[in-house]
């Protein structure tokens, strides 16, 4: 079998209306932004490069993969008058998977609106602790939380809550600039978790102060003390979410 020509064949549209301009009626016609897709299958220059770069954007946008590809069929039959091929299929799927697998992970480890930490992983941190020694001697939490968090939400306002966090967020990480993980757990809740050394009440006092300087409410923080068990740091981190 000639796998260079499978591969061209693969890669080039051939059908009967291929080798055309796609018309502006027709054009207008295609569903939102498949406008290159149904380029490229009018004019037989291959449509698949479109089509994984499509996904992506598609994925980015919030559209769900049943959306696109019956988005991606309707392209086919307005120009083509078939059905999509399946490397044009697969190409568009395995791209928006891509793209949203990106997104999930990112997600796991970073709080989209604040950039600080997310409560998943400030839980995968601890159980780490844990596996390798007794966390709850070794380190403990430094809770900071903004009165008033929940009234700003009932305003309908979360863009400006988040705004909010992420400077206090950025004025803990100033006092904890090391390899302490700073976690975004809720509105207005952000936590630190950092080892039990010797700077640590001096660090929490710097803290307080240092957001004691700003407009009220003024954040409220402490330390809170790891559980003894793994098992049981879960329940603290859900209480410590609904103060």
């Amino acid at each position: 079998m000639d796998w260079d020509a499978t591969r061209r064949r693969s890669a080039t549209t051939d059908g009967p209306e291929a080798g055309r301009e796609l018309s502006s009626e027709l054009r207008a016609a295609l569903p939102p932004r498949f406008e290159a897709v149904g380029e490229a299958l009018a004019s037989g220059s291959g449509s698949v490069a479109a089509c994984e770069v499509l996904g992506g954007v598609l994925a980015r946008d919030g559209v769900s993969l049943a959306e696109a590809l019956d988005d991606l069929a309707a392209t086919w039959r307005q120009v083509l008058g078939a059905e999509p091929a399946h490397v044009e299929l697969r190409a568009l799927a395995v791209a928006w998977s891509d793209a949203t697998l990106g997104y999930v992970h990112g997600l796991s480890c970073a709080d989209p609106l604040t950039g600080l930490a997310s409560l998943a992983h400030l839980r995968t941190c601890i159980g780490d602790l844990f596996r390798a020694g007794p966390a709850h001697e070794t380190h403990a939490l430094v809770v900071v939380v903004v009165d008033g968090a929940r009234d700003v939400e009932q305003l309908g306002e979360p863009l400006a809550r988040a705004m909010e966090d992420a400077q206090v967020g950025a004025t803990v990480r100033g006092v904890f600039p090391g390899r302490e993980t700073i976690g975004h757990i809720a509105p207005g809740r952000l936590v630190v978790l950092a080892e039990r050394d010797l700077l640590l009440l001096r660090r929490v006092d710097l803290l307080m102060r240092m957001l004691e300087s700003g407009e009220p409410p003024r954040p409220r923080v402490w330390i809170e003390g790891l559980p003894d068990s793994d098992r049981s740091v879960t329940v603290l981190l859900d209480e410590l979410t609904r103060l």
